[in-house]
């Protein structure tokens, strides 16, 4: 069974292995974009191909439908994801952690190994995390980049004073990043680093993930 966090998740939350409340804040970006991070464009359209890979892995496995269920505020996650990992990659950074190809191999055999084979662990990660296939060597990418990360700090992500250490890393590198969001996906809270709800009810929200299935 896969645990990171994070899986903060692959999301922050797993990755810190904390889900701390969110407040609202942030702008809306540039046209067509979901979110600008550092003055690079989340697209809508990379967000949706993100969501629709993860959706169309769950139609096609053995619980199609409590996948589905249980993933209802998707797009909002994957959106959170992909902000995340760009802070976690500039965090990493500020603290002199690479992540080589042979790091990512070495902790995939691992994760094979224990799950008993690579579908097996495919079938993991969209159930815990809803990652399709083809994203999970990113994630697992991030996972030894926030494993590097935690030592690299000296935090010990099985303590709170160890997690508030990397949650402070996260946030000075969010803070850096500039992250914008475009307010109909919700809100970037660099405190907390996570993506929340905005508090604009005037404006229309993204679709509801039970139209998208």
């Amino acid at each position: 069974m896969i645990r990171r966090r994070t899986a903060l998740s692959v999301s922050a939350v797993a990755l810190l292995s904390a889900s701390p409340l969110l407040a609202a804040c942030g702008s809306a970006p540039h046209p067509g974009s979901a979110a600008v991070v550092d003055g690079d464009r989340i697209t809508v359209a990379q967000l949706q191909s993100q969501v629709e890979d993860v959706r169309e892995a769950q139609r096609g496995s053995a619980q199609p439908a409590q996948l589905i269920r249980n993933s209802g505020q998707l797009t909002r996650a994957t959106l959170g994801s992909m902000i995340f990992n760009r802070v976690l990659n500039r965090a990493a950074e500020d603290a002199g952690v690479t992540v080589s190809r042979g790091d990512v191999q070495k902790a995939r055999t691992a994760m094979v190994k224990q799950a008993g084979s690579q579908d097996r662990l495919n079938a993991q990660w969209l159930q815990q995390y809803a990652i399709a296939p083809g994203q999970v060597d990113e994630a697992i990418g991030n996972q030894v980049a926030m494993d590097k990360l935690a030592r690299a700090l000296g935090a010990d992500r099985n303590s709170p004073q160890g997690v508030q250490k990397l949650v402070t890393a996260l946030s000075a590198a969010s803070g850096e990043l500039g992250v914008e969001v475009n307010p109909r996906f919700g809100a970037w809270n660099d405190k907390k680093v996570q993506l929340g709800e905005a508090k604009t009810p005037w404006l229309r929200a993204a679709p509801s993930e039970k139209s998208q299935t």
